[in-house]
């Protein structure tokens, strides 16, 4: 399955950083930046998250609340998160159900580093699937994005 633009967004219950357990419904009314990452403490998602975090103002500023997700458990999560401060939960998708139901794990078995952007609605409204995963994008990017799903 490909979630693609204008699709409902795939429901999940997942646990998460803090001892939580996070649902995609909680996250309704508001903007959700969803990011599928590979792996903690990796170079690529270290420097991604830490830059989604840096200018987590950016999309407080904009309404938009944004999560990882990727297949370590929590307690690995726990320390990568602790380790770098992020102001945003990390969840553990360890048997990939959630990766495989937004179509981003790769022909390794790893998930791609993708970012959804999920309106107030459910509904998706950005899709960003890497190929090689060496790159991220960019918050200016991620911020648009949300400001363009707000208006529709």
């Amino acid at each position: 399955m490909s979630i693609k633009v204008g699709d409902k967004a795939p429901s999940f219950v997942l646990p998460g950083t803090g001892g939580a357990s996070y649902t995609l419904e909680q996250f309704a009314g508001a903007p959700l930046v969803l990011v599928f990452y590979p792996g903690d403490n990796t170079p690529v998602c270290t420097k991604q998250l830490n830059c989604y975090n840096d200018e987590l103002s950016q999309f407080t500023e904009v309404g938009a609340q944004v999560v990882g997700i990727s297949a370590q458990d929590v307690s690995s999560h726990d320390n990568f998160s602790q380790k770098h401060g992020f102001g945003f939960p990390l969840l553990a998708d360890t048997d990939k159900a959630v990766a495989s139901a937004y179509g981003v794990v790769g022909p390794l078995g790893f998930p791609r580093r993708s970012v959804f952007v999920i309106d107030a609605k459910g509904v998706v409204s950005y899709v960003h699937r890497a190929l090689a995963g060496i790159t991220f994008r960019p918050v200016s990017e991620l911020v648009a994005a949300v400001e363009l799903a707000k208006k529709a």
